[in-house]
C-alpha cells in the first residue's frame, strides 16, 4: 500500500465492493522458504466477512493449511504510467497510477463437502453478470467427470480482518493538472484498463466532486 495518507480515500465497504466486483487476486503467505503466491478466483461472502475460493491440491499453499495461517489477497484495478508531460506544468516526474485493495486474514483450508457450495458460488457469482445469457450449472455436467475434477482442487477461505486500498489517481495535482494528464491516459495510456483510470482521475474523491 503507498504510505500517502492522500490515496487512501475509500471507506472499508467501498474497497470490498471493489475487491467482490473483480473476483480475481493475488494470494500470498508466509513459508518457510520464503512466500507463496498464487493467483485465484475468489468471492466476498457472508456480507463483507470472508473470502472463498479453492486452490489446485498440489499447491504449496495447501500443504500449511493444517491449520489457520495468516494470509493476504491482494485486487488490482486500472493502472496507467503518467508521462510527466501531460501535466502542462513544470518540474515533473514520471509516476504511475493505480487501484489495488489488500485484504488480510486467516486463511483455512474447508471440509472438502463443501467443495461443490464454493464452486456453485463462484460460477453463480459470474454467471449471474453475463445475463442474459442462460446461467451455466454444475447439473450440466455429468457427475463422474464433475466428481473427478473436483478431486484436483480443495476449498479455501479467509475470515477478513483487514483491509486497505490505494487509489492513486494523482489527487495531490491541482484539479486542472490532473485533468490534463487524465486527458494524457486516456488518448495514449500505457498500462491496463487506461481508460477506467482516465475516468477515476477526474473523480478521485470519496463524494465524486471534480
Amino acid at each position: 500500500m503507498h504510505p500517502n495518507k492522500i490515496f487512501h480515500v475509500k471507506t472499508d465497504r467501498e474497497n470490498l465492493d471493489f475487491a467482490a466486483e473483480r473476483g480475481f487476486g493475488t494470494l500470498a503467505v508466509n513459508a518457510d522458504g520464503g512466500p507463496l503466491i498464487a493467483h485465484i478466483p475468489f468471492a466476498v461472502t457472508d456480507e463483507g466477512r470472508t473470502v472463498l475460493a479453492h486452490i489446485m491440491r498440489v499447491n504449496p499453499i495447501n500443504r500449511l493449511l493444517d491449520a489457520p495461517v495468516d494470509a493476504v489477497l491482494a485486487v488490482t484495478g486500472g493502472d496507467a504510467y503518467i508521462s510527466p508531460d501531460w501535466y502542462g506544468v513544470e518540474d515533473q516526474v514520471p509516476t504511475w497510477n493505480y487501484v489495488a485493495v489488500h485484504l488480510r486474514g486467516r486463511l483455512r483450508r474447508l471440509e472438502q463437502r463443501e467443495l461443490p457450495g464454493v464452486l456453485d458460488a463462484l460460477s453463480a457469482e459470474m454467471e449471474g453478470r453475463l445475463a442474459p445469457k442462460k446461467p451455466w450449472t454444475s447439473d450440466k455436467m455429468d457427475p463422474a467427470v464433475y466428481g473427478a475434477l473436483q478431486r484436483g482442487i480443495v476449498p479455501i477461505a479467509m475470515d477478513i480482518a483487514d483491509i486497505d486500498g490505494t487509489w492513486k489517481l494523482s489527487q495531490n495535482k491541482p484539479d486542472a493538472v490532473r485533468h490534463a494528464a487524465a486527458d494524457g491516459v486516456r488518448t495514449a495510456g500505457i498500462g491496463g484498463e487506461t481508460g477506467k483510470i482516465a475516468r477515476l482521475m477526474r473523480k478521485p474523491r470519496p463524494d465524486g466532486r471534480d
